[in-house]
């Protein structure tokens, strides 16, 4: 299978996603719409997390990535002919279809991919890989699923807690690989932003109910920040706390915080909690005020490792962190050249 072909397959997968918001489907394709729309049903009944508007983001934000353009370009230093290896990728559950970038690198790079999946996560990436292989037959032989140990590979790309990649890291050091631990994302504020950037700031929160490690879990504000401005524009957000998740977890530490008297902000869908910890339980966003440019520098370079993103005026938009380019690689380590050099 030529590069070509492989690209031509995933400028195909774009074009069925974008049609799939759109009143454009092809005809011959409007099966397979509707076999979306029923796995994105099933998706939320196995998994309550899963509702159906954010499986909807994360569809468009893939279709977003997949753009011909970003797509040739991001493929530009791919040879011709690679010497295939097979690539195991241990999926997380946390968001819907958050290992699709890592299963698309292996396929685009010409390797052979061995997708372990997540229980919380197991219905979307296999219709999108068989919608692949019908648009490519020949990416069939470059898939494969399982469901028990890993065997047969030569290289894995791992993402887990940081609990989960101390075992990953032991069973598979052997192995050239790519492992991910716990990030978290940030925003900055400086206290002048418009109603408008904090809006789009909830995106930033609330979309995936704060579960992916590019949802900011804290805030820092200047000293003396008034956080008014800020719950008055994240109030269309409100309807996160009738996911019955969501919900149980804001009651629980809700009720903790006021069992132990612990100073906090609340909006009824939200709480707003000061603290010096970076990641935050979910319904939770804690936050921390600085002094000044210099000490908040500081406190970013001591905690860059465990950041994946950061929003703010000067850094990602504001609404923007959960539409990464297809150049912009999880935890800063870049997956497609780890691959061209297996």
């Amino acid at each position: 299978m030529t590069r070509q072909q492989r690209i031509r397959a995933f400028v195909r997968l774009h074009t069925f996603l974008k049609n799939h918001f759109s009143d454009q489907k092809l005809s011959e394709e409007l099966t397979l719409h509707e076999g979306l729309n029923t796995l994105i049903d099933a998706s939320f009944s196995y998994n309550g997390w899963f509702s159906r508007p954010y499986v909807e983001e994360s569809l468009k934000n893939i279709a977003f990535m997949l753009e011909e353009k970003d797509l040739l370009a991001f493929c530009t230093n791919i040879p011709e002919k690679t010497s295939a290896k097979r690539v195991a990728v241990i999926c997380a559950g946390n968001i819907p279809l958050v290992c699709f970038h890592d299963v698309m690198c292996v396929l685009l790079s010409g390797h052979q991919v061995i997708v372990k999946m997540s229980e919380d996560d197991k219905l979307l990436l296999p219709f999108f890989l068989k919608l692949l292989v019908h648009y490519e037959s020949e990416f069939e032989s470059n898939i494969r699923f399982t469901h028990g140990k890993l065997s047969e590979f030569d290289a894995v790309i791992a993402t887990g807690s940081n609990n989960t990649a101390k075992h990953f890291e032991f069973y598979f050091s052997k192995y050239p690989n790519i492992i991910r631990k716990n990030r978290t994302s940030l925003a900055v504020l400086t206290g002048d932003e418009t109603a408008g950037e904090l809006c789009e700031l909830g995106k930033d929160i609330f979309t995936y109910y704060g579960l992916g490690c590019r949802n900011v879990g804290k805030l820092l504000v200047p000293k003396g920040y008034a956080f008014n401005g800020f719950f008055e524009a994240i109030f269309s957000y409100a309807d996160v706390v009738n996911n019955n998740k969501y919900g149980n977890n804001y009651d629980y530490h809700r009720s903790l915080y006021l069992l132990e008297s612990l100073p906090f902000l609340d909006n009824n869908f939200l709480i707003l909690k000061e603290s010096m910890d970076l990641h935050s339980p979910i319904s939770v966003l804690f936050y921390q005020e600085y002094s000044d440019k210099g000490e908040l520098q500081a406190y970013l370079q001591t905690h860059q490792n465990e950041l994946q993103c950061l929003v703010g005026r000067s850094y990602t938009p504001f609404g923007c962190s959960q539409k990464p380019v297809i150049s912009e690689f999880a935890d800063g380590v870049n997956t497609l050249e780890f691959l061209l050099h297996l």
